[in-house]
């Protein structure tokens, strides 16, 4: 097929070099020359333009631009695409998106592969990030089956693990374990960052090792996405901070109380419950 991808950034470089290597064609679309340029000489695209008359030819589009850009590109995209043509995205929030889109175009599917770097853009990108990760997709009643079953095929030739569930759904769960943990890792680092005798934190700073690295990975990610995934998932974020606020205050509670019975129990309990999130 030609595959288009809209945002040559990590998502869209990963996307393309792996979208090839299955014999597609790709067509990448960027906001830089310089960027179209080095999708084609790293192998993320056979094509690449500033102009979005490219993707004319496209038979699926991925929009690969940050979750504010998404709905905007998709109409300034609108003109230039065959009505066959189906469209997906790869923002980490899905109900907004898919409420704006779905009435825009009809073809339309959202989706968010649950895979990522701490590096950012093109030259971060690297074949297989979406290997053996999850790739949720979003349909609703409306949505064509044909563009189901033709976004499914993509996904399984990336090798990622397909799931489906609503959009609503979708940003519930991710605003468990991949926004909240953008803020607990950005709030940890703030937090170390207040001791105020200089020497002490400059021991932390070199002592900090494979613990800290860790939990404060997703902290010190791009900027940009964890402001996105807070003004685009608000109300679920803000429940999900909530609720680790209580959990911060009951530990709290168990070391001011020097409960430690009650403390020891509690960290038996999430370490029994880890391995439900991750192997």
């Amino acid at each position: 097929m030609n595959i288009g991808i809209l945002g040559l950034g990590l998502i869209g470089g990963c996307l393309g070099l792996d979208l090839r290597s299955q014999g597609h064609h790709v067509l990448g679309v960027s906001r830089r020359e310089s960027t179209c340029q080095r999708a084609i000489a790293l192998g993320s695209t056979d094509e690449a333009s500033v102009d979005m008359r490219l993707l004319t030819k496209a038979d699926v589009v991925f929009i690969c631009t940050p979750i504010g850009l998404i709905v905007p590109t998709l109409e300034q995209l609108i003109p230039h695409l065959a009505s066959h043509t189906i469209v997906t995205d790869v923002g980490s929030v899905k109900t907004p998106i898919v409420q704006a889109i779905a009435p825009l175009w009809d073809n339309f599917i959202g989706g968010h592969p649950m895979a990522g770097r701490t590096d950012s853009g093109i030259e971060a990108a690297i074949p297989n990030l979406f290997e053996k990760k999850p790739y949720v997709l979003t349909p609703t009643q409306t949505t064509p089956p044909h563009a189901i079953t033709i976004v499914e095929k993509i996904v399984h030739e990336l090798g990622a693990t397909l799931y489906h569930c609503s959009p609503e759904e979708h940003d519930r769960a991710v605003s468990w374990i991949s926004h909240l943990p953008v803020m607990v890792s950005s709030s940890l680092i703030a937090a170390c960052m207040s001791e105020t005798d200089t020497n002490v934190l400059e021991l932390a700073q070199k002592f900090a090792s494979s613990g800290f690295r860790d939990t404060s990975r997703v902290g010190g990610g791009n900027p940009e996405l964890g402001l996105m995934m807070a003004r685009y998932n608000r109300a679920c974020l803000l429940n999900s901070l909530q609720q680790y606020r209580h959990n911060l205050d009951e530990l709290i509670h168990f070391v001011e109380q020097e409960d430690w019975v009650a403390l020891e129990q509690h960290i038996q309990s999430t370490q029994k419950a880890r391995p439900k999130f991750v192997e």
